[in-house]
């Protein structure tokens, strides 16, 4: 049978096969064109959810309407831009009430929801394995972002190592009016952020505001950021600018982020403040001692490698309570141990603000600081313990110098320096010097932590002093002008503790002092705050000052306990002999003081009396058994002619200086020495 075109002319039959086919496509095209119009989305959430959760590793959700719109990109582009895809529509996909849960170990709850997302798919793109997305909206989006504990925190992600073919081209995402909100239980900090795109700003697209508490106390501040993808372009720095404050800790940031997909590095200004350098640590990782509040602004960079980062904050400067400081730090990741170098110089420090490095101030202090108030009022030494827990999670190497250290008006303390070095839980300062009165203290102290835990810290100590001129130590005092006397000692102690008191409840080694010609006095001493000097001062001679040849002291220090043996007064009028102990564990004291006179004048010879009670409180008691008896210098100088030959070598004089010390301990010899800690050489307690 033959087939008959309307014409009357029969159709080929390759023509009539063609159509056929041709027919067939069309009608498929548009029964799949139907159903894509007509098709109830929905259907696919259980799947589709089934399959998200599966590849993030935690429970993904819509639980609203899911619906596919076709609209043709071309209704928002100029008429000369177009091309003939821009007349196709391209599905639009806008998914309702979208929630991502924490992962397995988090308590249940959201780390993400989202009141809908919506994002156009351009077809043609998926022929050549490309996802692309010319615009990515969020409407009412929320963040949650939680840690629980060191170790556990939602934002956390393992990305698989398998790489996939498809690759994702996002051109730009507009947030409307979302929200993070931080819950940190290791700072204590419940902190919302208030997102929103910004318009028609040539510099950042997303701005947010910030509020909430840290720490127990209220934050507030803001920010921006450029647009979420101008991350596209890694080429182009990432601008951001960030102020947030609460109580006295200050974050404020304005620079570039570089490279901010792989967060490559950054390059911003940086004001940094907080109650101490301490409490930087949750944020930083970074272990900085305990100091009173600090302010300080510099210039930071950072460059982040795989497995490495280097941070350096360069030209900075600032105060710490009322010292200012400036330098540089450099924070590098490595193993075993991250390192800080750095190099730190003060034109004037307050004496007062190296407190809290030792835990030496107040409990208010402490307060502020963030730390518990743990000094008893009775205690003199502070008991604030060293945190050694993580000594070992950074070595160190860094030098500070101090122009000037300020007491108060009347002690002249100046040029500090010091090189501290942390290395493996070992803490040094070595040397330790400064300028003290004319004269020069050099020190080393080291502080072995490397145990850890509980275990208590070795400590070792090795001072001098030499030189120190007594008029320059009180410039105030104008009785003082005359006097040319000077301060040599020296110490070495050894002792295990975890707080300077309970180092020095467990100290042993030795104490030696020198004073070669000056001034003593009931006002001198109260402007040293010697309580135990002033009571015994004053009780030997009444309010007014003393010329004193020479003081000589040898105390041995075992666990804690030092005990004198020599303690001599040598001035015009008498010589004082002074024996006894001071229990630097109990804080307690118990020395007898007795004098001689030298010869017969108005100074009224007095009994012996003793210093007991404690270090926050000493007592001035009588001897009411022994008089005092009168006699000539003979007695007196025989028992000190020949005082240990140990402190002769705290006699440092330049050739032709007269000392009366040099004559009194013309015999001297051995320097002190401290045994090996955990072992005590001195006397019993």
């Amino acid at each position: 049978m033959t087939t008959h075109t309307p014409t009357g002319r029969h159709m080929p039959r390759p023509l009539k096969i063609t159509l056929g086919i041709v027919g067939v496509l069309v009608a498929i095209l548009a029964i799949a064109i139907i159903i894509l119009l007509t098709f109830d989305w929905n259907r696919i959430k259980p799947w589709l959810n089934e399959k998200v959760s599966d590849a993030i590793e935690r429970p993904f959700a819509i639980r609203g309407n899911l619906a596919v719109h076709w609209e043709r990109p071309a209704a928002s582009m100029p008429a000369n831009q177009r091309t003939w895809r821009d007349h196709i529509p391209w599905p639009h996909l806008y998914a309702d009430d979208t929630h991502v849960g924490n992962p397995a170990g988090m308590p249940a709850g959201d780390t993400a929801s989202v009141r809908q997302f919506s994002f156009s798919l351009d077809p043609f793109a998926l022929l050549g394995h490309r996802i692309h997305v010319p615009i990515l909206r969020f409407d009412g989006p929320r963040v949650d972002l939680l840690r629980t504990d060191a170790t556990h925190y939602n934002w956390a992600y393992q990305k698989k190592d398998k790489e996939s073919k498809w690759e994702l081209d996002l051109e730009r995402v507009v947030l409307n009016r979302g929200t993070i909100r931080l819950q940190d239980a290791l700072t204590k900090a419940d902190i919302t952020a208030d997102v929103a795109t910004i318009a028609n700003d040539p510099t950042y697209g997303i701005g947010f505001t910030v509020k909430g508490e840290y720490n127990g106390a209220p934050v507030g501040g803001g920010g921006k950021t450029g647009q979420v993808l101008s991350l596209k372009n890694e080429d182009v720095p990432f601008p951001v600018q960030l102020d947030v404050h609460s109580k006295d800790t200050r974050v404020a940031i304005e620079g570039v982020v570089m490279r901010p997909t792989k967060l490559e590095g950054i390059d911003i200004k940086l004001r940094l403040a907080a109650p101490s350098m301490a409490r930087l640590y949750p944020f930083t990782g970074v272990l900085l001692p305990e100091t009173h509040a600090f302010d300080t602004q510099g210039h930071l960079t950072g460059t982040l490698e795989e497995g490495k980062s280097r941070w350096v904050y360069d030209d900075f400067k600032g105060k710490v309570g009322e010292s200012d400081i400036a330098g540089r730090f450099e924070f590098v990741t490595a193993k075993p141990r991250n390192k800080l170098t750095g190099n730190v110089r003060s034109r004037q420090l307050r004496f007062a603000d190296l407190g809290p490095v030792v835990g030496a101030d107040s409990n208010e202090s402490k307060r502020q600081r963030g730390v518990a108030a743990v000094q008893p009022k009775d205690k003199a030494l502070p008991v604030e313990k060293f945190n050694t827990d993580k000594w070992k999670t950074i070595d160190a190497d860094v030098r500070f110098a101090a122009d000037r250290i300020v007491k108060d008006a009347d002690l002249p303390i100046s040029k500090l320096s010091t090189h501290i070095i942390m290395k493996n839980g070992v803490l040094t300062l070595d040397p330790m010097n400064f300028v003290l009165a004319g004269g020069n203290v050099k020190s080393d102290v080291k502080l072995d932590g490397s145990a850890g835990g509980t275990s208590p810290i070795k400590a070792t100590l090795n001072a001098t002093a030499s030189g120190v001129e007594i008029k320059q130590l009180f410039p105030q005092i104008e009785k003082m002008q005359a006097t040319v006397g000077k301060i040599y000692a020296q110490t070495k102690l050894t002792a295990t503790g975890d707080s300077v008191g309970a180092m020095l409840a467990g100290a042993n080694g030795e104490v030696k002092g020198l004073v070669s010609q000056g001034v003593v006095s009931k006002l001198l001493l109260e402007e040293a705050g010697l309580n135990v000097g002033n009571v015994i001062i004053t009780k030997l001679f009444g309010d007014k000052p003393v010329q004193l040849n020479c003081l000589a002291a040898d105390l041995g220090v075992k666990d804690g306990v030092a005990s004198t043996r020599t303690f001599v007064l040598d001035t015009e009028e008498a010589i004082v002999d002074i024996n006894g102990w001071v229990n630097m564990s109990k804080e307690q004291m118990d020395l007898r003081v007795k004098p001689e006179t030298k010869a017969v004048r108005i100074f009224t010879l007095r009994s012996p009396f003793y210093v007991r009670g404690t270090f926050k409180d000493p007592d001035l008691q009588l001897d009411k058994k022994v008089l005092a008896m009168k006699g000539g210098a003979a007695a007196a100088l025989a028992a000190i002619v020949a005082p240990p030959a140990a402190l002769l070598a705290l006699i440092n004089t330049e050739p032709g200086e007269d000392s009366p010390c040099n004559a009194l301990l013309a015999k001297a010899g051995a320097k002190p020495k401290a045994p090996p800690p955990g072992k005590s050489n001195g006397p019993k307690s």
